[in-house]
Order: structure tokens, then sequence, then C-alpha cells
């Protein structure tokens, strides 16, 4: 009878193990496949070794490692992103997504990770237009989909460009193809600050004229993923891990 007691209690625990997990760490040895368009330096691109690099690729990794997750990237075009990841073709988008009501409506979002806003890039012997309703009666280009796309359509005086890269966007301006690009800070200021090729011929205007939040988007409802991606972010913050490597790519 004791034994039967016995082989009851047993089943009992792990059949609450199963259903509640038992585990030190929910997370632990769970892997989640992160979609990412390697197009937009310095948060995510493919460097010269073929590798997928850059602060996004960077913080998540980190995020996983300190949260007990591990994490594999996929390059993957922003066209179809999304769509992607509704089909349940990964389990999240880690690819300097800023957090908008709109995109809340059809999928959610981890905490905060940094905080950007839109700037506009034109050629350097431009003078005189710094914020965009002076570009009026001019063609400006964005990675289609974006915010940026989503500022310059705003004004039906302008001619927005859309390109699948930012990267193609700007060698259509430095080539006089177009009048300014607009995007995020951090990638303006990589092309035309840092870059070789575009420094030389390519400055910033004005400030940043947006507030902007970016957020790791997960399935809609997937609230185990959020949940597990929010603790790692919380852990590399409480260490500082997150300033290192905004020190590394962004400054």
């Amino acid at each position: 009878m004791k034994k039967g007691i016995i082989l009851l209690l047993m089943l009992s625990i792990a059949s609450f193990c199963v259903f509640t997990g038992c585990s030190k760490e929910q997370s632990a040895g769970k892997k989640i496949i992160v979609a990412t368009d390697a197009t937009w330096p310095p948060m995510e691109y493919v460097d010269e070794n073929k590798n997928i690099v850059g602060f996004d690729i960077d913080l998540l990794s980190a995020a996983a490692k300190e949260g007990g997750f591990a994490v594999e990237f996929q390059n993957t075009a922003w066209d179809g992103i999304f769509a992607g990841l509704a089909a349940n073709k990964y389990d999240a988008v880690c690819s300097s997504v800023t957090i908008t009501e709109e995109r809340k409506k059809t999928m959610d979002f981890t905490n905060p990770y940094v905080s950007i806003g839109q700037t506009i890039v034109v050629k350097k012997e431009l003078n005189g237009m710094e914020q965009l309703p002076q570009f009026e009666g001019k063609k400006v280009g964005a990675q289609i989909g974006t915010t940026g796309a989503i500022e310059i359509a705003k004004y039906k005086n302008i001619t927005l460009k859309t390109y699948d890269e930012i990267g193609l966007a700007i060698e259509d301006l430095s080539k006089g193809r177009i009048d300014a690009v607009v995007c995020d800070n951090p990638i303006a200021a990589n092309y035309a600050l840092l870059n070789p090729k575009y420094k030389p011929v390519l400055k910033i205007v004005g400030t940043p004229f947006t507030t902007e939040e970016y957020g790791i988007a997960v399935r809609k409802g997937n609230k185990e993923v959020v949940d597990m991606i929010n603790a790692g972010l919380a852990k590399i913050k409480a260490k500082g891990i997150d300033k290192e490597l905004e020190k590394k790519w962004l400054r």
C-alpha cells in the first residue's frame, strides 16, 4: 500500500512539473529563431566574413546568454519579415523595429531596449535645408515600410522613393539621383560620419525629428518568448552590458 501511495505521489509530481515547469530556469535549453534584415548598419549587417553582426545581434545574444536560452539569427528581407513572423517561420524579429501602436495591433513587443529618432542625410553641398517640410518638391528616399518612409509620406508634395535596402538609398543620394534620405540616426551616422565611401560627400542636417523606441517583435500572443527575452534584457541592463554595447556600436 505504501509503495502504491509513493508511486502515485511521484506521478503527481511529474505531472505537476510537466504543466508548471520545475526547472530553475523555465527558458533553460530553449532555442528561439530570430529574423533580422541584415542591411542596417551598425544595428545589423553582414560583415566581410559573411557573419551577421551589429548592435542588435550582440544585444540579443547577450540577453540569451544571461537568460539561459539560445538564439539563431536568420537574415530575412524587410518587406516580408513581419508576414513571416505571423506565419510562424521564426519566433521573433530583432531588426531595429520601432514600437508603434499600429504594429502592436498585429504583433507583441518586448520592453524597449534603445531610443532613436529619424534623421535627414543630404549631400554636403546642400545648404539651408534641415527640416523635412523644406524638401517639398524634392525626391526623398527611405527603406520601404520603415518609420522613415512613413514620415516622408506625411508630406504630399514630397516624392517618396522607397528601397529594399537603406544602402541603395544612400548610394542614390551620393550620385544625386535623390535629394535626401530619412533613416534612424544610428544608421545615418554610420553612413555619413563613419563610412569612408560616403563620409566625404554626405552629411546629417538638423536634429532627429521623432522620438522612437526599438523593441523585439514577437508573434501575437506568444507571452512565453516575450517574457523570456524580457528577463534576459533585464539581466544585461542590471549588469550594464547594454551600455557597453552602445559604446561599442553607437558612439
